[in-house]
């Protein structure tokens, strides 16, 4: 499996794949309006440039708040929202991909996802109403998510934008190496969610060892090793000292022996498992 180049990797900076920022904040779950559009304008001016969000979060009007509030440019925030699998059908993801935008308080996203390949889903439907929102400009690139080898081979085959990412779970519990080859297969960007397992890579031994060595966190460790892999990661964090703790991960560089360590963890874990996964 190749990793792919990033576009800038002088230490302490974040670097891009395409454009995207390879880290980025996840808000999942920080659903206090108040707190979420801090979170947002504290990692704005911390120095992150990816903001991650989706309908089903219940914060778009948040983030969009801290983005506003930020002493960052609109421009140069990449910008991402899901539509939930309630509204994939062609005429509802137009409706709601406009409500995202003004909730957002923008006039476009970077990249908009399909959040779950179900329920509502039908490819060739739903993509359609995307690659609309993407000629019109609403949308800068086209995103799928939970995508199985399967579903990204029908995406790919009846979208007539490109798709640009697919974003999944991926930790050093959960590395989805059969995924992450059918990405690189079809030229399509890997951006990982709960790459910390929700905290259980602090547990593991190997991690811990590395992060001695490098006197780093467990997470920045984690993380770290995700952007060797050439994966693009969005960690949740709310408060100020895990945001820049995120950050500083930027600052670590591991060796070949690192890796080959935290590839070896014997241990699986998935944290996000809804009965409606497309691998269930």
């Amino acid at each position: 499996m190749r990793t792919r180049d990033a576009e800038a990797i002088a230490p302490g900076t974040c670097p891009t794949i395409n454009g995207m920022p390879m880290l980025g904040l996840g808000t999942w779950q920080n659903d206090d309006p108040e707190q979420c559009a801090e979170s947002v304008q504290t990692a704005l001016e911390t120095g992150y440039r990816h903001i991650d969000t989706a309908q089903a979060y219940g914060n778009e009007a948040a983030v969009g708040e801290g983005i506003a509030a930020a002493d960052t440019d609109r421009e140069e925030v990449f910008l991402a929202t899901k539509v939930w699998p309630e509204n994939l059908a062609h005429d509802d993801v137009l409706e709601t991909a406009r409500d995202s935008l003004d909730r957002l308080g923008v006039d476009s996203v970077d990249l908009l996802y399909v959040h779950w390949p179900s329920r509502t889903y039908d490819a060739e439907e739903t993509l359609s109403a995307f690659s609309e929102l993407y000629d019109e400009g609403l949308i800068e690139n086209v995103g799928v998510s939970n995508f199985q080898p399967e579903q990204l081979e029908v995406a790919v085959d009846v979208c007539d934008a490109p798709i640009f990412a697919n974003q999944i779970e991926f930790s050093p519990l959960l590395p989805q190496e059969e995924i992450r080859e059918a990405c690189d297969d079809y030229d399509i960007e890997v951006v990982g969610y709960s790459p910390l397992a929700r905290g259980q890579v602090f547990q593991q031994p190997e991690i811990q060892d590395v992060a001695e060595k490098h006197g780093a966190s467990e997470a920045q460790v984690s993380l770290a090793w995700a952007r060797e892999k050439g994966v693009t990661v969005i960690p949740k964090a709310s408060g100020a000292d895990h945001i820049g703790d995120n950050w500083e991960s930027l600052t670590v560089e591991l060796d070949r022996e690192d890796i080959n360590r935290i590839d070896a963890i014997d241990e699986t874990s998935r944290q996000v498992d809804p009965g409606f996964a497309p691998w269930n």
